[in-house]
């Protein structure tokens, strides 16, 4: 559908809504709620292959190295290659002193 825009528009004068009607809508508890309830919906959903619950995780962890540091800014323990800055005998990452 073509809009004219040289054509007048409403003036606050000729406008539909009542402030009676706008009061009534804004105090509207349900005006704003969706009808689905969502936990609902997310347990109707399933990803293929996404139950994981069999499955073992095994992850062997080691100390960390002479050669590393652990960023005292996001706690990652990163090779001493990537410091940054140190302040207060404390190392900061390239990633975060940035």
């Amino acid at each position: 559908m073509a809009t004219d825009y040289d054509a007048p528009r409403k003036t606050d004068e000729e406008s539909e809504d009542s402030i009676e009607e706008l009061k009534n809508r804004r105090n509207d508890k349900n005006s704003g709620k969706v009808d689905e309830d969502e936990v609902e919906a997310a347990e109707a959903f399933e990803l293929p292959g996404a139950d994981l619950s069999h499955e073992e995780l095994t992850v062997r962890v080691l100390p960390r190295q002479q050669n590393e540091f652990t960023c005292a800014s996001c706690f990652l323990v990163k090779h001493r290659s990537q410091i940054a800055k140190e302040k207060n005998g404390q190392f900061y990452c390239v990633d975060c002193a940035g």
